[in-house]
């Protein structure tokens, strides 16, 4: 007699009740419209009008071919929700994640490499700029392709820098420029001679900026309030993170001397002062920010934001250009950090062939450019169309392409612990902002606990890696 098959653990029943639940839900959202179709069911992390845009290039190509329906579900938390989704054998045919999703799912068993449909398709390295395509492959496979790029870059208030006397058609080119404009545009009340004044922060005395017995009302730039991890500013800096194999470079010069520009940041204008004038303002993205508020005059963000400028400050006067870096990094090439939406197929698909005929559709080029035009991005092709960039509502759009296509555009750790590698350093950020530790300090204590924890990952991959890696090549034939 053989043994009971032992009970599932308690999160794998809870996958399959949520993978279910998702499924279920989806149904009724088309309940009837499939016929005789293949149903391909898409889950995305968009809302509002990212999923509105989707949808619609959904709709088009159901209209396009009688053979496959897609099925269009918006999914919050969606990387949660897939990892445990496909943990069950259940997961959706295509779903939507970010880039830096890709080397954790993958070494976790999650997706589907896309090799052999890719090389079947005649899709490969020259149909994409270049570091949106590297951000696709993690171990030498393609585990996904790009919907909507990003990058960043540095946007400006022009009223802003014309009520402080700068050119509002000059912004920082140099990081020293940056920082002084950055003095000249944050706005303090102090009091002098017995009253309240404002004044410009560059105009305080040594002693007044010294003692910091003032109110910030107007900031120039924040470091901390950026549209990307705070632990990416050692890319301005020329910092490497990953050398690529078993060690983590933390500890980089770069780094320090990033944190070191955090701290001198913090110490300029006081902890207790930035402290309180972040303190009356909400969450990203949304009209409480400092920028949008019309009380700061520059902030890094990627070309979303004018869809936020629009929506939360329609009166806004902005301007956008690359934000420096210090002398020399990536040889006086602009620098950018660089991510992306990605289309994966999960493992356990029930439909791969016709997941990837969709994803396939998706990189045409007038689908792209459909999809990027109603979200204000640009696309991850190497081609773009005039018509494109003449019709684009997003004036910044073209100095976004040309950002990802500089030999300073930089991506993210291929890691796949990339997720603890940044909150360990967004929590060391902190630390030195707040003068509890020293940018050394902190960064030696990050360097340890990450580099232990990619040890461990690493002698797990010594351990299962070479037959993963069949079983990834063993797909190539689907």
């Amino acid at each position: 007699m053989s043994a009971m098959p032992a009970a599932p653990p308690r999160w794998l029943s809870l996958a399959a009740v949520l993978a279910a639940s998702l499924a279920g839900c989806t149904r009724q959202a088309v309940d009837g419209a499939a016929g005789s179709r293949v149903t391909v069911d898409y889950w995305e992390k968009w809302s509002g009008f990212e999923a509105d845009a989707m949808q619609a290039v959904v709709d088009d190509f159901n209209r396009s071919q009688d053979r496959i329906e897609v099925r269009f579900l918006s999914v919050s938390e969606v990387d949660t929700k897939l990892l445990l989704a496909a943990s069950s054998g259940h997961p959706p045919d295509v779903a939507g994640l970010w880039s830096e999703n890709i080397p954790d799912f993958s070494e976790k068993g999650a997706l589907t490499p896309l090799d052999g449909g890719l090389a079947a398709a005649g899709i490969g390295a020259d149909h994409y700029i270049p570091v949106y395509w590297e951000l696709c492959r993690h171990r030498g496979f393609t585990w996904g392709l790009p919907t909507t790029p990003g990058c960043v870059a540095l946007f400006y208030n022009k009223k802003l820098f014309r009520a402080a006397g700068l050119d509002p058609e000059r912004p920082p080119r140099t990081l020293a420029e940056l920082e002084s404009m950055s003095r000249r545009l944050t706005v303090v009340e102090i009091e002098r001679a017995g009253r309240r004044v404002r004044l410009s922060f560059a105009d305080l005395t040594p002693e007044e900026r010294e003692g910091r017995h003032f109110n910030l009302v107007q900031l120039g730039h924040l470091p901390q309030d950026a549209g990307m991890y705070v632990s990416a500013w050692g890319f301005w800096f020329g910092a490497r993170y990953y050398d690529g194999d078993r060690r983590i470079l933390a500890n980089d010069a770069g780094n320090l001397a990033a944190f070191r520009w955090l701290k001198e940041t913090t110490q300029a204008y006081g902890v207790d002062n930035l402290r309180d004038f972040g303190a009356s303002f909400g969450i990203q993205q949304s009209g409480q920010t400092p920028f949008l508020g019309g009380l700061e005059a520059m902030v890094v963000q990627g070309p979303w934001w004018p869809n936020f400028i629009e929506k939360y400050a329609p009166g806004l006067e902005w301007g956008v250009a690359p934000c420096p870096a210090a002398d020399g990094v990536a040889g006086g090439a602009p620098v950018t950090v660089a991510q992306a939406d990605v289309v994966v197929i999960p493992r356990g698909a029930r439909h791969p062939r016709e997941a990837f005929e969709f994803i396939r559709y998706l990189q045409r080029q007038d689908v792209a450019e459909k999809l990027a035009r109603s979200q204000q991005k640009f696309t991850a092709l190497s081609q773009v169309s005039e018509g494109f960039l003449a019709t684009h509502p997003n004036p910044s759009v073209r100095l976004f392409i040309s950002l990802a296509r500089s030999p300073g555009a930089r991506a993210l750790p291929r890691l796949s612990i990339w997720h603890e590698y940044n909150a360990e350093m967004s929590v060391a950020a902190e630390r030195v902002q707040n003068l509890g530790y020293t940018p050394a300090a902190a960064l030696a204590e990050v360097q340890e606990r990450v580099q232990w924890k990619l040890d461990r990952v690493s002698k797990r991959w010594d351990a299962v890696g070479r037959e993963r890696m069949a079983e990834w090549r063993a797909y190539g034939n689907w």
